[in-house]
């Protein structure tokens, strides 16, 4: 599925994502990613075999979801929601980081620390699937 150029955009603005994935046990595991778009897929990077990499490794299952930037006409702030498929590759977790940094952070920064800088690490790709929320994209 093509990203729509409004989803983008809202990316290139460095929203905070929330990545939930699938326990073992179904329930749901959630936590705050920094989000790229690579070739239509949404991408993030971990330096570390956690939980949602685990998670994403039993079951491909993931949402995505990000706030907006403006508000309805009734005062609801938008947001965005993404389903999707996810995949990992491993190596090139730091590079990624770095890039993402740059917005994330600031233009000067360097992400991840030295001290974490010579892992593989992972990338998740998310394959979108079906895009709600309350915006220009649904």
């Amino acid at each position: 599925m093509k990203i729509p150029d409004n989803v983008k955009k809202l990316i290139a603005s460095s929203p905070l994502a929330h990545l939930t994935t699938l326990n073992a046990d179904g329930s749901p595991q959630v936590t705050v990613v920094w989000v790229g778009i690579q070739d239509d897929e949404f991408v993030c990077a971990h330096m570390s075999s956690y939980q949602k990499v685990k998670n994403i490794q039993k079951d491909p299952r993931v949402v995505l979801s990000m706030l907006g930037h403006k508000k309805t006409e009734m005062g609801l702030q938008e947001y965005l929601v993404v389903y999707g498929d996810a995949y990992l590759t491993e190596g090139g977790a730091a590079d990624l980081l770095q890039k993402l940094a740059y917005s994330y952070i600031g233009p000067n920064v360097e992400f991840p620390p030295q001290s974490v800088r010579n892992q593989s690490g992972f990338i998740t790709h998310i394959v979108p699937q079906r895009f709600a929320g309350v915006g220009e994209w649904k």
